[in-house]
């Protein structure tokens, strides 16, 4: 039973389950990510989907991040506007996070 009392076939989604079956690599990346862009500031949100999570600033949820694990790769979308397409990239391991940081800070910093 769940904490609402009601019985529900759907498996719980975690951050951590999205971690299985990511090569090491990947994983390393995925969690450095995560960091990342928790220590933006405490009005980070992280939303667990099925298939990616999502970050995004409080209560208004401007989605600045989206990150979709892939067995080999991460698929990145970074958003600036609501107005523009977001900018995806494919990210493979731990110095590719270094390399976006940058862009990652920005977009938390200029979505509204």
């Amino acid at each position: 039973m769940n904490k609402f009392g009601m019985y529900s076939d759907k498996p719980s989604i975690s951050f951590e389950s999205h971690l299985e079956g990511l090569e090491e690599q990947v994983r390393a990346a995925f969690v450095s990510i995560r960091d990342y862009v928790k220590s933006l500031g405490e009005n980070v949100v992280e939303e667990v989907r099925p298939h990616r999570v999502v970050y995004a600033k409080s209560l208004i949820f401007r989605t600045f991040l989206d990150v979709q694990p892939k067995t080999d790769s991460l698929i990145v979308s970074i958003k600036t506007s609501r107005k523009e397409s977001p900018e995806v990239l494919t990210v493979k391991n731990i110095q590719q996070v270094e390399d976006l940081k940058s862009q990652i800070r920005n977009a938390y910093q200029t979505i509204s």
